[in-house]
């Protein structure tokens, strides 16, 4: 026989009372599937997994109809369920950092006896905070000629082509009719005059017919995305083709073959840890993978771009373009800076990555997928 829990159990172990867990049995929501003889409740392992859904959604903001449409969704299995949560978990952290920063600016100019406005103190807690972050992006998010050969040429003759998390739309090429989908605000509205047409959605529920482009492509964005296979299955769904250019992290000595988070940021570790291997992406559009080497001057900042070029990762402008150093959180990346500095002024970073100097490009796995 499956042992139960007693609601009273559920509720000291889950922190919530037990008014609520009978709330939740009676709309529906979560009812345990056993009764005792005197009619007490009695959950199920099962029973706690969908509680645990519940809980952790309705904990992120979600009203009860929204969480019950989402546990009820039959594509959507426990699994899938952890990475949604995780995803949703590290944007809210990192909307928490992006404040803490705001606040620690302020308190920093109120202490040099600078004022602040009305509007840049409403700031500090407005929707806009987060996607701030993305305004640091042109500056140093250029368009790598190189890269995009290689995006384009994996793009074939496709005449129609969605670009999927598009951002400012950098590898978007300009005699392909190209048609944009980003969920930020803030991207969007850095879009240069002339750019694609840009369309707000997720690229888990493209708003788009079967087969409606002849190529979808998406361009370092899979790992921002809350379901990357689902997005992934999206893109199949809409297009012929499908491009994308990721990372491969699903090796265990990758994080060895780049000297910033081989030495100084080993944190990045964390931020892979339950995304989807990329061999698991590729799986689920039919894609092979190609590697895609980082020149040595590259002119797209992404977080591994300057690795020939250590100085840069002093620069805060780069790092702001870069959304790992904000995932990190503040102690992290002051650590990894301050070591970093010290090692360029001593020469310890020099002898300990001598090699790099005769490369004209590095292998640090980067990849396209293209099915």
């Amino acid at each position: 026989m499956e042992e139960h829990l007693t609601v009273g159990r559920v509720a000291e172990l889950a922190g919530v009372s037990v008014r609520t867990l009978h709330h939740y049995d009676g709309i529906g929501l979560v009812r345990p599937s056993a009764r005792t003889a005197a009619g007490h409740r009695g959950y199920s392992a099962a029973d706690v997994v969908r509680l645990r859904e519940v809980l952790a959604y309705r904990r992120l903001g979600f009203g009860l109809r929204e969480i019950a449409a989402l546990v009820d969704d039959p594509g959507t299995d426990a699994v899938a369920h952890l990475h949604r949560l995780r995803g949703l978990l590290l944007e809210q952290r990192d909307r928490a950092a992006a404040t803490v920063a705001a606040i620690d600016r302020e308190l920093e100019a109120r202490a040099m006896g600078i004022g602040t406005t009305p509007e840049e103190q409403l700031t500090v807690f407005g929707a806009q905070l987060y996607e701030a972050i993305g305004s640091a992006y042109p500056a140093t998010r250029r368009t790598e000629p190189r890269i995009a050969a290689r995006v384009w040429e994996a793009l074939g003759d496709a005449r129609t082509v969605l670009n999927v998390g598009a951002g400012t739309g950098s590898y978007e090429q300009p005699n392909r009719e190209v048609t944009a989908v980003e969920p930020s605000a803030v991207m969007r509205a850095q879009r240069p005059p002339g750019a694609a047409p840009c369309v707000a959605a997720g690229a888990e529920s493209l708003p788009f017919e079967d087969q409606s482009f002849d190529a979808a492509m998406a361009f370092s964005t899979v790992h921002h995305w809350q379901d990357p296979v689902a997005g992934l299955r999206e893109m199949r769904r809409v297009a012929r083709r499908v491009v994308v250019f990721t990372h491969d992290a699903s090796d265990t000595g990758w994080r060895q073959r780049f000297w910033l988070t081989r030495d100084y940021l080993p944190e990045v570790g964390g931020l892979v840890a339950g995304r989807p291997a990329v061999d698991r992406l590729a799986d689920a559009v039919g894609a092979r993978l190609e590697p895609v080497l980082i020149p040595w001057d590259c002119a797209d900042g992404f977080f591994e771009a300057y690795w020939r070029r250590p100085e840069a990762y002093l620069d805060d402008h780069v790092r702001r373009a870069v959304s790992v150093w904000t995932r990190v959180g503040p102690e992290a990346e002051q650590r990894a800076v301050g070591r970093l500095r010290d090692d360029l002024s001593s020469g310890r970073w020099a002898e300990r990555n001598r090699e790099l100097v005769a490369l004209d490009a590095a292998e640090l796995g980067l990849r396209l997928l293209v099915a």
